[in-house]
Parts: structure tokens; sequence; C-alpha cells
């Protein structure tokens, strides 16, 4: 069976893919009818649904994965991050610069990117439940497959809805047509809907980096606690309903167990993407695109860690908003770095220490220093250029916060504290006894900093438009980002988001 061109042709018209890709051929993975007979077929066509999570690298998109696609966007349009411009380095057409000031347009790398991660993986998996469509399975056999499948694929349309509102639904591999945009609200039921559709037949198992019921539930809960910010309708309750139907998991006693090289083994992550440097896998370097060129210095005697680029770093503000008795502090890089061989201070190209600071004087030409850097995964000598942690997507502490601040919302802070103390109490820090959004808001911050989500939580508590940093104030319509250019371009049937 291979791929009709006609199909491969729509796929290029809406996603943008490059004309490389209208050459595969399906026959070189399912050859008849007696294909997915075996654990071992189904696993491998499954399998490709989930590496697709890593992102991909081309001509036409940012160069950078996981670390460019979907998070660069997410954290740089947020109150936490920024991406300065250091000389020659990191201006990239303005990208992160119109993203800083919240002056995006359709022609923005970034937002092409974005919009081409979740397309190409919408299009793998429609390309996956086609296959097995077509195997040799019952159909009592494809029903947990096809649960798993598309409960991916909605996690996909989740982003896609978060990110751009009004994006049209595919899940006809086969289909001809040119799509048109669905609204917002057609995109948020297609993501209710697929989730409550697929959990009966979810496996209920805690099945590390697999779509599970926990999964499941967990993206519901997420849906439900933006539901007012996406559709104009409050779902409070139902989130809370959501996080108590998941269970198997516990906060790590370690707060950065979950971010350490081998955090698979932590009681707490409840979905991730996978990465293994020697198998290969491709996208994993964040912490080489934040910390300064010589701090390899810093993490070994010899130099021997990757190249880094000296680019993503908080934003001003953010480093002195934790106490210094709290423990996720150190999920950021302060002050002098130290070379190990010397016990000096690292000492750069210009004669001047390597002191990362804080405040950032000039946000088009910052110094190469300036900036406090990521820090939250594990950095440690003899790494490769792909890193080996796990790449976290939802873990159980955000069940908590959610139903925390859903409780706050409902006019029941009571209620609420239990489940923030279990949070704080890990980090060294307390609870105000007057507990209320603002607080929750901030421990979000901290709790979750550059976990790649908090663009969302600024826009569910108002923060987004207000202005920030090196930002004026927002208009609403730029809660969701415009359709890229060149996707307008090649459909003609799809229509620019309001206001762009």
């Amino acid at each position: 069976m291979k791929l009709k061109i006609t199909a491969a042709i729509i796929t290029s018209l809406l996603f943008n893919i490059s004309c490389t890709d209208l050459n595969e051929e399906l026959y070189d993975k399912v050859k008849d009818e007696n294909f997915g007979s075996t654990a071992k077929e189904i696993d491998a066509l499954v399998g490709g649904a989930y590496s697709s999570l890593r992102g991909f690298g081309d001509p036409i998109s940012n160069s950078y994965p996981t670390c460019e696609y979907v998070f660069f966007l997410n954290e740089v349009s947020s109150d936490e991050a920024t991406i300065p411009t250091r000389g020659t380095d990191w201006y990239d057409g303005g990208q992160y610069q119109d993203a800083q000031k919240h002056n995006l347009n359709a022609d923005n790398r970034m937002v092409l990117s974005a919009w081409r991660y979740c397309y190409t993986g919408i299009a793998k998996i429609n390309s996956i439940i086609y296959q097995i469509d077509k195997s040799g399975l019952t159909e009592a056999d494809k029903a947990p497959i096809y649960a798993e499948l598309k409960g991916l694929r909605a996690y996909y349309y989740y982003l896609l809805l978060d990110m751009f509102g009004n994006v049209p639904i595919v899940t006809n591999f086969e289909d001809q047509g040119l799509p048109s945009n669905s609204t917002r609200q057609e995109v948020y039921n297609f993501v209710e809907n697929e989730l409550k559709d697929a959990l009966p037949h979810l496996s209920s198992n805690v099945t590390y980096s697999k779509l599970t019921k926990n999964v499941a539930y967990s993206l519901l809960a997420r849906l439900y606690l933006n539901s007012e910010a996406y559709v104009g309708t409050a779902r409070w309750q139902d989130c809370i309903n959501m996080c108590q139907q998941i269970s198997g998991y516990s906060l790590s006693t370690d707060f950065f167990a979950n971010f350490a090289t081998e955090n698979q083994t932590s009681s707490e992550i409840i979905f991730s993407i996978p990465y293994d440097s020697k198998a290969g896998t491709v996208g994993n370097y964040l912490s080489s695109m934040s910390l300064h060129y010589l701090q390899r210095y810093a993490i070994s005697a010899t130099g021997n860690y990757p190249w880094s680029g000296n680019g993503i770093c908080a934003q001003p503000g953010v480093f002195s908003s934790f106490l210094d008795t709290d423990k996720r502090k150190n999920s950021m890089l302060a002050g002098d770095q130290i070379n190990l061989a010397t016990g000096a201070v690292i000492v750069m190209d210009s004669g001047l220490p390597l002191t990362y600071t804080e405040e950032i004087g000039n946000f088009a030409n910052a110094k190469q220093n300036e900036g406090v850097r990521l820090h939250k995964y594990e950095v440690k000598e003899g790494e490769t250029w792909e890193r080996d942690h796990d790449w976290v997507l939802i873990r159980y502490a955000e069940i908590l916060m959610m139903q925390a601040e859903c409780y706050v919302r409902l006019g029941s802070s009571g209620t609420a504290m239990p489940f923030v103390e279990q949070v704080t109490a890990r980090a060294g820090t307390s609870v105000p006894a007057d507990l209320d959004l603002a607080f929750i808001d901030q421990e979000l911050l901290r709790e979750f900093l550059f976990e790649g989500r908090r663009r969302t939580d600024n826009i569910r508590f108002g923060t987004y438009f207000q202005p920030w940093w090196e930002k004026g104030s927002t208009e609403n319509y730029k809660a969701i980002f415009p359709i890229p250019n060149s996707v307008l371009t090649t459909n003609q049937n799809l229509v620019q988001n309001p206001g762009y």
C-alpha cells in the first residue's frame, strides 16, 4: 500500500512541509493485511507517534527541535524568560525581540516552528492510524491502540488550541480536501471529546512515557483549568474532578530528581518525552542554549562539556522574587562562575569575569554575562550534545496546584491549603494564612519555572496583558498567535486569526 501522492500534497499545503516528504511510502511499514499481528509490529508503529514529540530539524523551521519549536516561543512571550540580543548573537531576524515585546507577526520563524511541530506530529499520528486501520487486527484489538494514538493527537491539538485557537481539525489521512479553520470552541470540544472517548480504552497502570488514563485525566484537567480563557466558560469544579481521578503518583522527596539525568525513576512524572543519546534521539540540549560559551570550565576542569550558545535566560526580577531559603532558586544560575581547574572566576574574552547578573542593561545589545541562566535540568561533566534526561511535560505537583487554584477560585481557600502546603514544604517555604490567587500565581512561577507553561498561566491570571520588563500593555487578541503566512499562502481556505 503506497501513500497516495494527492494525500501527501494536501498534507504539504496544510502544514507547510517540504516537498521531500512527498516520496514517503507506507508499503515499507505495512506490506499486507497480516501486518500488526505481533506486539513488536504494533509497538514499532505506535512508537513513531511518541518519537514525533521530539520534533525534527529542517531548513524551514528553527534549528533546535525541543528547545525552539514550542518551548522558546511560550517562554519568551511569558514573564519568566527572555532571549536578549548579545552583539551579533541571538538576533535572528528579530524573532526573539518580537516575542518578548508581544509584537509577533505571521512571518515570525518561532510561530511557524510551533505550528509545524504540532501538525507534523498530527500528520504522523494520522498516518499510523491509517496503517492500523489497514492491518489485520480485530476491532477489539484496535480499540486501545486507537485510544492511545488519538489521546496523543489530542495533546497536539491542545497545544494548537492554546497557541493558535482557530485551527483546522484534520483526522482523516486520506482526505484530499484543503481544510478550513475550526473555531476555538470547536477545537476545544474536539480535544475534550477525543480524550473522553479514549479514556475507557486506555491503561489504568502507571506506565512511564505512555498515554494512559492518568495522562488523559491530566490533559482534561488542564483543558478545564484554562476553559474560561479559551472559550469563556469557567469549569473549575470539572478540573478538580479530573485531578481526583489521577492516582499512583507522589511528590518526589528531592525536587531536582524530576530533572536529573536519570529522571525516569521519579515518582512524580506523569508524562514526559524520553531521550537517550545512545539511541540517537535529538533535540534535547536546553542548557547549552542558555549557558555562556565558557561555562564548560565551571562544569569540568578540562572543559569536557559541549558547546553552549549563551542565549535564553531569566527575565530581570525573577531570580530576586525567590526567597533564599527556597530550594527551587537553584533552578537558576547566578553570580561568579568558577573555573574548576584554577579556582578563580572564569574570564570572558572581553577580559571581564563571567558573573551572571540578574539585570540586563540593554535588551537589544546585552552583555555576554547578563541574565541569570536556566539551570533546572542536571548538567554534568562528560555529557554529549544530546542529553539523556527526559523532558518533563506533566508532573504530580501540577495536579496538586490545579486543585489548589480551583478551590481558591471557588472561594474555598481553606480546602486549597493542604494541596499548596505539600508543594511549598518540599521547597522549604510556607503558605500565608490568607491564601489567594496572587500567591497561587507566584507559586506557579516558582514551582514550574522554565517548564514551558508560564505563558498559559499569565493569560489565565490576566497578567499577560499588563506591562512588564521590555513590554508594554498587550491587546487581548494577542492571547493567541497568528497563523503563519506561509501556511495561509499554501491553503487559501484558512483565515488569519482576528487582529493580525
